[in-house]
């Protein structure tokens, strides 16, 4: 198992980014969340066994239809076990609603 920390940045808010990482992490068995940043980009942390991790690293560098990824930033971090992938709404968007 390992923990990655993903942060894509292009063309990738108001696209349906999230809802496809997301079906894509189920897909592939993956777990953890993802969310907008104020800068644009989004925000990944991510779980699982690395063949499936191997695979969801690599859809993110294509992401959904209507996305332009144009940077992708992947590290490695601490284990933090999530039991689902989630979709966490960004605090910016939180507060202006």
């Amino acid at each position: 198992m390992k923990h990655n920390n993903i942060r894509i940045s292009g063309k990738v808010q108001r696209v349906g980014f999230r809802f496809a990482a997301m079906q894509m992490a189920y897909r592939f068995g993956v777990l953890g969340f993802i969310q907008n940043m104020k800068d644009e980009s989004v925000y990944i942390e991510v779980e699982g066994e690395e063949n499936a991790m191997t695979h969801f690293v690599g859809w993110c560098y294509k992401g959904p239809l209507g996305s332009k990824v144009e940077n992708v930033e992947v590290s490695a971090g601490e284990m933090k076990g999530f039991k689902s992938f989630d979709i966490v709404r960004s605090k910016q968007r939180a507060e202006s609603e």
